[in-house]
């Protein structure tokens, strides 16, 4: 009963953050509606590969949560543990990055610089996030072992080792 209560709460964020950042508003307002994909487009068939691994990577991002942190990707529902395994050993914010090919895919498949926009306002506010609230967050709730973990693995970018 309590994994499907997770599997449900997780759904949910997932509609409601990165379906509606990366789903809903590039539907909505940039055009996506109304796209249509040729397949001998180097450009749009490139944005298909980054929305679709976005997707995938973001998916195991959310599966991580479930599985390791027993909480979910929303900052009301947050993991219990701290989430360290999967995609988490490469680079401290995957699910970030995952959005941000999600939607430079969509960007690349409508040729829209608007959306390239408005990613890079999502980028920014993301980082914000980050930096502002999240790290301080994590470190005071999980302390040394936080600390040891930003030590080892980048905020987006792997550290070569």
């Amino acid at each position: 009963m309590a994994a499907a209560l997770l599997a449900l709460r997780s759904l949910l964020w997932t509609i409601l953050l990165p379906g509606v950042v990366a789903g809903y508003v590039p539907w909505a307002y940039f055009g996506l509606s109304h796209a249509s994909l040729n397949w001998a487009d180097p450009l749009q068939l490139a944005g298909f590969a980054g929305a679709a691994a976005g997707l995938l990577l973001l998916a195991a991002c959310i599966f991580e949560f479930a599985r390791s942190g027993r909480g979910t990707l929303s900052p009301a529902d947050p993991p219990r543990h701290l989430v360290v395994h999967g995609l988490y050993r490469y680079v401290r914010n995957p699910m970030y990055v995952a959005v941000t090919l999600i939607l430079l895919g969509e960007a690349a498949i409508l040729r829209s610089a608007d959306l390239v926009v408005y990613w890079a306002c999502f980028f920014a506010a993301a980082n914000l996030f980050v930096i502002l609230y999240e790290e301080p967050y994590l470190r005071n709730r999980f302390g040394v072992s936080y600390d040891a973990y930003t030590k080892q693995v980048g905020r987006w970018i792997p550290k070569l080792r």
